[in-house]
Parts: C-alpha cells; sequence; structure tokens
C-alpha cells in the first residue's frame, strides 16, 4: 500500500472501532495528517484525561506518554504501535535513583517531568511539562524541590523560580536530541542571514542556546506563538518533526529547523503501518501495575489542577 492507502485504511478502521489516535508533535508528518489530536505533553495529558469519547485510545507517542493515557483511563484499553518507541531520557530516572534521592531529601518536594516512566511518577508529589514546570514549582510550599530527570529543564526552572532549591536527579539527565543542538550556533547563522526570524527554543536544550533564543517554550508554546507573533519567519529549536506541524498548519510563514536532522529516533519508531497493525490487533497494550498506575495518577491529577 502507498502512504494514502495506509492512511484511508486507518481512517476507516479508527470509525469501526471507535478508537482515538493522538499523536505527539514528533511524530512523522503521516502519523500527524490522520491523528485525532495533535500536541505536546500538557496538551496530550489534558486530551487524555478521562477519554469518554472512545473505545480504544492508540498512541503515537514514546512509552511514558502511552503510559500516562492508560494511567488516566483505567477501564480503557491503550496501544502504542511499537513497544520499541521508548524514551531514552525517560529510562534515566528508574524508581531506585529517585527513592535513594528522597531518603537523602526527606524535606524536598518530589517533582519529576513527566518525561518519566510510571514506577518514577508513583514516587512523585506532582508531575510537570516542559510548558508548567516553572509554575508548578512556584506552587509548592517547599523551599527544596527534586526534580528530573532533565538537567536543562531544572536549570529553566531555577531562574524563573529563584526562591526555591532545585536539585536534578540524576545530575546527568538530558535529552539526546536537544542537547544535539549544542549552544546553537547553526541557528545563530541562521539568525544573522534572517536577522526578522524569531528563535524559539526548547527548555530541554543546553542553557547556551536558550539564553540566545527569542522565546523559550514547550512544543505547545512554539505552536501558539508562531501563531500569533506577527513574524513572518521563525527558527524552530526542536525537534524537526515539530517544523512539519507548523509548515502544515500554519501556510504564509517560514519555518526553519535550527538544525536539520535533531530527530528522535523513537518517535520516528512509530509508522503508518505499525499504527495500522495497532488498529487490527490492537496490541501492544500499554500494561501498567495497578499499584503503580493507582500511586502514579494522583501527581499526574495534581499537575493538571495546578496547571489548568
Amino acid at each position: 500500500m502507498d502512504i494514502g492507502e495506509f492512511q484511508a485504511r486507518i481512517t476507516e478502521l479508527k470509525e469501526e472501532k471507535n478508537a482515538l489516535l493522538l499523536a505527539h508533535n514528533y511524530q512523522v508528518i503521516e502519523i500527524q495528517e490522520i491523528a485525532d489530536f495533535i500536541g505536546d505533553s500538557l496538551e496530550l495529558c489534558r486530551r487524555a484525561q478521562g477519554v469518554e469519547d472512545a473505545d480504544l485510545i492508540i498512541f503515537c507517542g514514546v512509552d511514558f506518554m502511552a503510559e500516562t493515557a492508560s494511567i488516566l483511563n483505567p477501564e480503557k484499553k491503550v496501544v502504542i504501535p511499537t513497544s520499541t518507541a521508548r524514551c531514552p531520557m525517560a529510562a534515566m530516572l528508574p524508581m531506585s535513583v529517585l527513592r535513594e534521592a528522597k531518603e537523602a531529601h526527606p524535606e524536598a518536594a518530589v517533582v519529576v517531568y513527566v518525561n518519566t516512566l510510571a514506577e518514577a511518577k508513583a514516587e512523585a508529589d506532582v508531575t510537570c511539562t516542559s510548558a508548567n514546570t516553572a509554575k508548578i514549582i512556584a506552587q509548592l510550599e517547599e523551599d527544596t524541590v527534586l526534580f528530573g530527570p532533565d538537567r536543562n529543564l531544572v536549570w529553566y526552572a531555577a531562574r524563573r523560580v529563584p526562591d526555591k532549591t532545585i536539585i536534578p536527579i540524576p545530575d546527568f539527565g538530558h535529552c539526546y536530541v536537544h542537547r544535539f543542538f549544542g549552544e546553537g550556533n547553526e541557528a545563530m547563522e541562521l539568525k544573522k542571514r534572517y536577522p526578522d526570524a524569531e528563535l524559539l527554543v526548547h527548555p530541554e536544550c543546553e542553557p547556551e542556546f536558550q539564553l540566545k533564543a527569542d522565546h523559550v517554550l514547550s512544543t505547545g508554546g512554539i505552536y501558539r506563538r508562531c501563531k500569533e507573533s506577527d513574524a513572518e519567519m521563525f527558527i524552530i529549536g526542536t525537534e524537526v518533526g515539530m517544523v512539519g506541524r507548523l509548515r502544515r498548519e500554519i501556510p504564509g510563514k517560514t519555518f526553519l529547523p535550527a538544525k536539520e536532522y535533531a530527530e528522535c529516533s523513537a518517535m520516528k519508531r512509530i509508522d503508518l503501518e505499525n499504527t495500522l497493525s495497532a488498529l487490527q490487533l490492537e496490541e501492544p497494550v500499554v500494561e501498567v501495575p495497578e499499584e503503580t498506575a493507582r500511586r502514579a495518577r494522583i501527581p499526574i491529577e495534581r499537575m493538571l489542577n495546578l496547571s489548568p
């Protein structure tokens, strides 16, 4: 089958099975085009919260995202097109490491990025996304906060909530895609060529790159800025799947990747073929142990309540 035939068959099966197809901004364009909803981690959490309008959820994103959808919908079947779509950063904060940090800092609030597996979320007081990290931390009563796993997001939050002591757990946590941008030298070359272009950078990027940005934003924030700004050209400092969505949905403006090959290989493991298979077979099913899911649901829902 060609791309159009795959897309038509997936769309047909979605209707037959009353399935909801959720996709992250970093998915390939062919998946984005047939998704029922596209968004960043926070937007996907909100959309996945208490799904009532579908019998089946197909989650085109990495492992921790599909886990979150399952945790928020314990009565629904959640399927991820391939179990190999695993986020390396989420794996950097296993439950054992977080428990050790909690024992060393019993006075600290525990905030984990949604880019963590369910076992880490179950140890947290509240979760956060790149869109609401500073807002969540600012509302906590504790002066000391354990936060993981992304160290650059710790740096971003610490600048915006200077009255808190934020301890990164682990010390080396990072997203390899955003680290790939380095100090943003390629983006600054584009900025020299197009001085009127807005440079929009994700907070998982290195601090040196964030400091050069016109705006530091989540992917959802990048999307809204591109729609609302009077600028006609944007340099996008995040995974290239975001550039594809912007070009497709916001005509009349120009979007340039800050680095041409900044791709998340885990996200790109999802394609039309395994998405169709997921719909046909309704597997692999995302399974989170009941007790882990129960405990993890509390900090996720707290985040959604603190950041409506």
